[in-house]
């Protein structure tokens, strides 16, 4: 088959490439001649783990390709998708859907035969319904359907959810459309994934309920982490505890500094808008967007504290800056709360990320980027362990503590416990919820 994807963002541009990998020819278009010109140079704009092989693997194989040209993306195309982006609309929390609308109504006035059009991005329940409003519009005698397919793509793991997924959602109103979409996706439906065919408005709601549902476990266990400080119980012991209940399985049931990147932010807060415009108000996303918040402050008032109740004067090393490990994202990464009030407060903030530094440096002004964790502790008062990156998760922490002038750590992923700190000479080790 051959499918064009619109938008090389994250989404399109790993599921073109692994549209590709299933055998199919595929075009991926954007209107950034930058974006372009990379990405024909054989250069990948995203950090994802094992991209950069599989998209060279395919445009040597001639399935996978780049243009700026619309036209030439949809010409015998059978499939068209939307991948472009659906950021928080800014004063009222909806999904901006304008650049969905305006690349349905470009491809309307490109296509030529039928085509399935396919939402790819994340959009509120009702959208595929106006994005076919808005083909028939600029179009009147074209023939085609509307079908919605969301992305679970988890960053630094997309390939593989790509390849190996939980499930594959697809929306679609007519036969002749699930017929495409099945072609589109015949190696998974070969290998017996779960491939779900249902109507648009439950494909729409489901990716949006999937996304709230993981972001209430992250900020119910953050809860539970701050009771836990106060009544001496250890989070670990109670998200294993809990976990190992086959109803409530341990994944997202891990405390930390609070949950941010591209999908969690921006979905909790357009399903609470959704409920809003309905009358029927998410009061538990609503509470979970609000604790979410909640949880980064008190970050921050666990770093003062450990800093003898103030920053003026202290030298802080931060270990990990982008939202989560393997990944260069740092949309809604909790650093963009707490580093800025360390930098605020009067602290020298250095900081150590394996790929955040290229977003970082425009996000996070005033902060000192060193490559090497032990030389951005030198003389430091305080390390803080922000994300979880590998790198951080074998540290010489006798090296570490004899660089610090004091060898103090906030551990907010709970990678260490808390005798082997102490033990390799740490004054003072804190965690979340222990």
């Amino acid at each position: 088959m051959k499918i064009a994807m619109i938008g090389t963002g994250y989404v399109g541009l790993v599921s073109g490439v692994c549209f590709s990998d299933f055998g199919h020819d595929v075009v991926c278009v954007d209107k950034d001649p930058a974006k372009i010109a990379m990405l024909e140079g054989g250069n990948v704009p995203i950090y994802e783990p094992g991209l950069d092989t599989l998209m060279a693997r395919n445009v040597e194989a001639g399935r996978l390709s780049f243009t700026l040209d619309l036209e030439q993306a949809c010409e015998d195309a059978d499939a068209v998708f939307i991948a472009v982006g659906t950021p928080t609309r800014r004063g009222d929390g909806h999904a901006d859907l304008t650049y969905v609308f305006a690349a349905a109504e470009e491809v309307a006035k490109t296509l030529d035969h039928y085509a399935v059009i396919v939402t790819k991005s994340t959009v509120p329940v009702g959208t595929n319904r106006q994005v076919e409003k808005v083909v028939k519009a600029a179009a009147p005698d074209l023939e085609f359907d509307v079908a919605s397919n969301p992305e679970f793509l988890r960053e630094g793991a997309a390939i593989d959810d790509f390849m190996r997924p939980d499930r594959v959602v697809v929306g679609v109103e007519t036969e002749r459309a699930a017929q495409v979409m099945q072609e589109v996706y015949r190696p998974l439906f070969l290998r017996d994934f779960p491939i779900l065919r249902t109507d648009l408005e439950s494909a729409e709601m489901i990716k949006y309920a999937a996304n709230a549902f993981l972001a209430m476990k992250i900020t119910f266990i953050n809860e539970v982490a701050a009771l836990c400080e106060k009544t001496g119980a250890d989070v670990k012991e109670v998200s294993k505890g809990i976990g190992l209940d086959g109803r409530i399985g341990n994944k997202f049931l891990h405390a930390g500094p609070g949950y941010g990147g591209s999908c969690f932010p921006k979905d909790t807060s357009a399903l609470a808008r959704i409920g809003q415009d309905f009358a029927s108000p998410m009061r538990l996303v609503e509470a979970t967007m609000q604790v979410n918040d909640e949880v980064k402050r008190r970050m921050v008032e666990k770093l003062r504290d450990l800093c003898d109740g103030g920053f003026p004067g202290k030298k802080i090393a931060v270990f990990g800056v982008t939202f989560k490990p393997n990944t260069d994202d740092m949309r809604d990464a909790p650093s963009l709360t707490i580093v800025p009030a360390l930098v605020g407060g009067g602290a020298t903030v250095t900081v150590v990320d394996p790929e955040g530094r290229r977003e970082g440096e425009a996000l996070l002004p005033g902060v000192i980027w060193e490559d090497d964790p032990y030389k951005a502790a030198q003389s430091a008062d305080l390390v803080v362990l922000l994300t979880e990156w590998n790198e951080f998760r074998a540290l010489n922490l006798r090296k570490l503590a004899r660089k610090m002038r004091t060898s103090r750590m906030a551990d907010l992923r709970n990678i260490y416990d808390a005798g082997s700190v102490r033990a390799a000479g740490f004054d003072i080790y804190e965690a979340v919820g222990r």
